[in-house]
């Protein structure tokens, strides 16, 4: 399973593209860019699952970091600020990750 399964290689392509410079990923817009934001609960669930790399249930902050080349292949990595926002954004109960429900909840807000 790949995220071309679930999203268009041309938009992710773009999406990449739109946040190459450092902390300029901004996790709203990246949804929206990729079309994230108008997927089905079941596709986001299958794309977090690519996201949780180790299985866990959560994306951590060490997956996190390789948010973008779980999209493309060779994407910059994320900056710690971008990690914070993101975890910010998505981690509601505190625990220092984001669970599949919180995932869903901040891509579809």
């Amino acid at each position: 399973m790949s995220m071309s399964d679930f999203l268009s290689p041309l938009d992710i392509a773009a999406a990449v593209q739109d946040c190459q410079a450092p902390d300029s990923f901004d996790h709203g817009k990246f949804f929206q860019l990729t079309g994230m934001a108008q997927k089905s609960t079941n596709q986001l669930k299958n794309i977090f699952k690519i996201l949780d790399n180790d299985q866990s249930g959560f994306i951590e902050e060490d997956e996190l970091k390789f948010f973008l080349q779980r999209f493309q292949p060779g994407a910059r990595l994320l900056t710690a600020t971008e990690m914070g926002k993101f975890m910010a954004a998505g981690d509601h109960d505190g625990d220092g990750k984001v669970g599949a429900e919180e995932f869903q909840e901040m891509v579809q807000s």
